[in-house]
């Protein structure tokens, strides 16, 4: 049975959703010609819109990405704190980025800010500060309304997130008018409307064992170095006498012993013991789940020895509509 209606709870929920009612109202009303820059950024662009945020405003971004990605802008968020360690790489010279922050002060964004600017990706900077590093940093800063938030002491992000997320909204359903977007084009982005998406394994998008990065523990990093950079996977594996797989090297371990003689290190000392990996006949929405819950990009594929037969990387998973 329902629990009986208090009226001072009632009014506290009526009071939060008019704040937030009240501030995408505001927000609507701030629309102008900045919003149409970003629109017609992301219309040209030939990559992808990388969303990136920190704490709240990088779940809002999640949701964002996912919003895009399905309504036909491809996207993908990344970690502002793993972009620092590697994750930097996936973000293409033909790509965007949209990064959230409330205060527009993020100490975790500053190296994401700095490879756009250093690069000449694209900034589009949405936060609630117009005189924040990310505003005048962004190519296309989107300032949003400084609503109050909703909780007492209004420091809990809830106007702010709201904001985002609608604003985020505004974004993509415009692109997808101005697009024509169809009904059927939803279908294609939407597993549920195309069971072979959802049906595909592995094994139907990996790479196979033909070109994979592979070296020895005891080999010295320098040649680690030229295995990864004659790849375009931004990994090496690590495999023993046997052909199973030991570890892992990746940008982000290469980061963390930047300051040694990396190059002279043997391969056992610099690699990830007991990486996360994968079968061939699992499906292409594991991998990816793995990849999303571990915030990394790519997953060697086992056999039921622990020898490697291919590799995915979210590229892939990308490219087939899986992401």
């Amino acid at each position: 049975m329902p629990a009986p209606a208090s009226d001072a709870d009632l009014a506290i929920a009526r009071r939060v959703l008019d704040i937030e009612a009240n501030a995408l109202r505001e927000l609507a009303d701030s629309l102008n010609g900045e919003f149409c820059n970003v629109i017609n950024l992301i219309e040209g662009l030939k990559g992808r819109l990388v969303v990136t945020g920190m704490g709240k405003s990088g779940h809002i971004a999640k949701k964002i990405a996912a919003t895009f990605a399905s309504t036909g802008t491809p996207s993908f968020f990344v970690h502002p704190a793993e972009a620092s360690h590697g994750d930097l790489g996936m973000i293409g010279k033909d790509d965007a980025v949209l990064a959230l922050s409330n205060s527009g002060e993020t100490p975790e964004l500053s190296d994401i800010i700095a490879f756009t600017r250093r690069f000449n990706v694209p900034l589009i900077g949405m936060t609630r500060k117009p005189e924040s590093s990310l505003a005048k940093q962004s190519d296309c800063p989107l300032v949003l309304p400084a609503s109050p938030e909703a909780c007492p002491n209004k420091q809990a992000p809830t106007t702010s997130t709201t904001a985002m997320l609608a604003l985020a909204d505004a974004l993509a359903v415009t692109l997808m008018e101005r697009r024509g977007f169809t009904s059927e084009d939803f279908r294609t982005f939407h597993p549920g409307g195309k069971l072979g998406q959802r049906l595909l394994h592995v094994d139907d998008v990996m790479h196979g064992v033909d070109t994979l990065p592979l070296i020895s523990p005891d080999a010295l990093m320098a040649e680690a170095l030229v295995t990864m950079t004659s790849h375009s996977f931004g990994c090496v594996g690590v495999v023993d006498d046997a052909g199973v797989l030991a570890g892992i090297v990746t940008d982000g371990d290469l980061r963390r012993h930047m300051a040694d003689n990396l190059v002279a290190m043997k391969v056992g000392d610099v690699m990830t013991a007991g990486p996360k990996v994968t079968s061939a006949d699992a499906l292409a929405v594991e991998a990816l789940a793995i990849m999303n819950d571990r915030s990394i990009t790519s997953l060697f594929v086992l056999d039921d020895a622990g020898v490697p037969v291919g590799l995915v990387h979210i590229h892939d998973l990308l490219r087939v509509g899986v992401a």
